[in-house]
């Protein structure tokens, strides 16, 4: 694509995309996915999955990413999901711990302690961190 991470999830951002497809996208050439395909699976975890303000989109980007990156893909016997849960719970974690002790998008923004745009960067830091795993 174009640019650094940081700077295509702004963009994207700025542009009208939700959190969760500014974090995706930057990533869908390493990820080897469609970016169409990214940005109608990521549409519904906007504004806190499909604006009722729950769990950030930012978090659920990165989340995505991890997932994409470190799953077996095993159909009948899939051997890394302990190794996926344990990384997704530090991604987790720490992006809680960057945003007030919560990953409610409605409290975050409620509280004003984190902008969506820092939202977004730290979704994309997360993402980073899951590809480095």
């Amino acid at each position: 694509m174009f640019g650094n991470k940081f700077e295509q999830a702004k963009d994207l951002h700025e542009r009208g995309h939700n959190c969760a497809q500014s974090v995706v996208l930057p990533f869908c050439e390493e990820l080897g996915i469609d970016p169409k395909i990214a940005m109608r699976a990521m549409e519904g975890f906007g504004a806190g999955m499909g604006g009722r303000e729950q769990t950030c989109g930012a978090l659920s980007g990165a989340i995505f990413v991890a997932g994409l990156k470190h799953s077996d893909g095993n159909l009948w016997a899939p051997a890394s999901k302990q190794q996926t849960y344990a990384l997704c719970k530090v991604l987790c974690e720490e992006f809680t711990a960057a945003c007030g002790g919560t990953a409610v998008c409605a409290a975050i923004k409620g509280e004003g302690c984190v902008s969506c745009q820092r939202c977004v960067e730290l979704g994309v830091e997360l993402a980073l961190k899951a590809l480095e795993q």
